[in-house]
């Protein structure tokens, strides 16, 4: 191996979606705008759920917990790259790197679980509804949030400590428009045999873990629904997880879409490109598919807003 090699680099260079100088206001300007959208939407989620006392119970509770990871995901990278275009400049430091991609871990493994965790509430809630209330008590809510941030940063922490471990050629550039974990593992010059196996392991672990939870609560809610007589009491049943399902099918048909997309064109850019719509489209869209299907949802941001027209008129309407 080469002495440089083993020289620690300071920088590595983000190359984006496009080289092209005419396309980066139209990609500086896109991006910038589902930004505002996403981080405004899931904002008016966590404002009418703290603000409507109707709308303090576990579903919310856990979905405001959603809005908040999903506005700190897309804060992970989006902003930065946006600097990046704004300043024609395409370096992050190490440091920078090795942070970022620590972060979009912890948020990636806090979307998974969430969901999880929203899937056992909706099991709970259809399946005993008599108990709901005792079951999915205060306490084991927040537990339950607390044990997603824990397994989710002890995860990142264990990826981006075996990163620190690995040496980095010089003039690193990563064709993506974030720091990537597999990625950035791809670009070290040492060997990445431990840190390929370990990040396949945990990822497919957690992963199935979150996702059977996922299934065997849907499995016992399709059966409880069906044991329903009447249509009107299926329906009611069903609407009531229906926008977490639709939530569901987008994350992970959006995951499983980037996995294919690299694993069929091994196309680092396809790769980038696909990956916008787990990192940015995804979270963007989640407060619209709750506020769309959720009455309470309309009812508590129709109040939110009314009050503060009402208070900025002095009263007069």
């Amino acid at each position: 191996m080469e002495p440089e090699n083993n020289t620690r680099v300071s920088e590595f260079c983000l190359l984006g979606f496009s080289e092209d100088p005419e396309l980066q206001p139209l990609i500086f300007g896109l991006f910038l705008s589902m930004y505002l959208v996403t981080v405004l939407g899931n904002l008016l989620i966590i404002l009418a759920t703290i603000s409507d006392s109707h709308l303090h119970t576990p579903m919310y509770f856990f979905l405001s917990n959603l809005s908040f990871v999903d506005i700190c995901f897309t804060s992970t990278t989006i902003p930065k790259m946006l600097v990046n275009i704004q300043t024609q400049s395409k370096a992050i430091t190490y440091a920078g790197c090795i942070t970022q991609m620590s972060f979009f871990l912890v948020f990636a493994e806090l979307d998974n679980f969430l969901l999880a965790v929203m899937a056992y509430d909706r099991y709970v809630a259809i399946c005993h509804p008599l108990h709901y209330t005792v079951i999915m008590n205060p306490r084991l809510c927040g537990l339950l949030v607390l044990v997603c941030w824990i397994l989710s940063v002890l995860h990142a922490l264990l990826h981006s400590l075996m990163v620190l471990r690995l040496s980095f050629c010089r003039d690193i550039e990563i064709p993506h428009f974030f720091c990537e974990p597999n990625h950035v593992v791809q670009l070290a010059c040492s060997d990445t045999f431990l840190n390929d196996k370990l990040m396949d392991f945990t990822a497919l672990l957690l992963a199935s873990i979150a996702l059977i939870g996922i299934l065997y609560s849907y499995s016992k809610i399709v059966s409880s629904i069906c044991a329903i007589s009447s249509a009107r009491g299926k329906y009611k049943a069903f609407s009531t997880c229906a926008s977490h399902l639709s939530i569901v099918s987008l994350f992970y048909g959006t995951g499983l879409g980037v996995y294919l997309s690299s694993a069929i064109t091994q196309s680092s850019h396809s790769s980038a490109t696909a990956s916008v719509m787990y990192t940015v489209v995804t979270p963007m869209l989640n407060p619209f598919i709750y506020s769309l299907r959720n009455k309470d949802i309309k009812k508590s941001l129709k109040n939110l807003f009314g009050g503060a027209l009402l208070r900025l008129s002095g009263g007069q309407l």
